[in-house]
């Protein structure tokens, strides 16, 4: 049972964070909706286009202050680049599994709405755990250490600049020290 401690203990720390992650992508989803359906009149794919900017900027800034709260922060720049990069992975992701079942399988809109229906869930699923994956691993870095670890951290920190700079000086101290001496017998 010694191996299945580590994992349990992972999911534990996980589930809240997925937990998080799916309530914030549900009300992005909804609020996506509401978006296109409120702008069709400026034409689906602008309205659609409005509607992906706000909601991933709204998703950005909702797992940045609330799902990964506690992982380290990194350049806003960085972090909204990289969380819009995935985003439209994830969105090549849920078209891809739409094409496939329409090339790929010969689906078609009118005859088998079931089939597409079923198709959009199961690319919106990937694309969901590829998302989650994607910004825990490379967007929203590893959890910060807590207080104690950070102090600790931050003394080795210090004691290794300490360390070069003693060395740093050490070969300067030498290397003038050899200038001196040179400039001497030259004399």
């Amino acid at each position: 049972m010694a191996s299945a401690r580590p994992l349990m203990e992972r999911l534990r720390h996980l589930a809240p964070e997925a937990l998080a992650f799916g309530v914030i992508g549900a009300g992005n989803t909804l609020l996506y909706m509401a978006i296109t359906w409120a702008l069709l009149g400026i034409g689906a794919v602008k309205a659609s286009i409005v509607a992906t900017l706000i909601t991933t900027t709204l998703a950005y800034l909702a797992n940045r202050f609330w799902t990964y709260r506690h992982h380290t922060r990194t350049a806003l720049r960085r972090e909204y680049t990289l969380f819009f990069g995935f985003n439209l992975a994830g969105m090549v992701i849920q078209s891809g599994a739409v094409a496939i079942g329409k090339y790929g399988f010969g689906l078609t809109e009118e005859k088998d709405a079931v089939m597409f229906m079923g198709v959009t869930v199961l690319g919106i699923a990937v694309a969901t755990v590829f998302r989650f994956w994607a910004y825990r691993t490379f967007v929203f870095l590893k959890p910060a250490v807590d207080g104690h670890e950070a102090a600790v951290a931050e003394m080795d920190v210090v004691a290794g600049l300490a360390e070069l700079s003693a060395e740093a000086e050490g070969r300067l101290d030498a290397e003038i020290a050899h200038e001196i001496d040179a400039q001497r017998r030259a004399v």
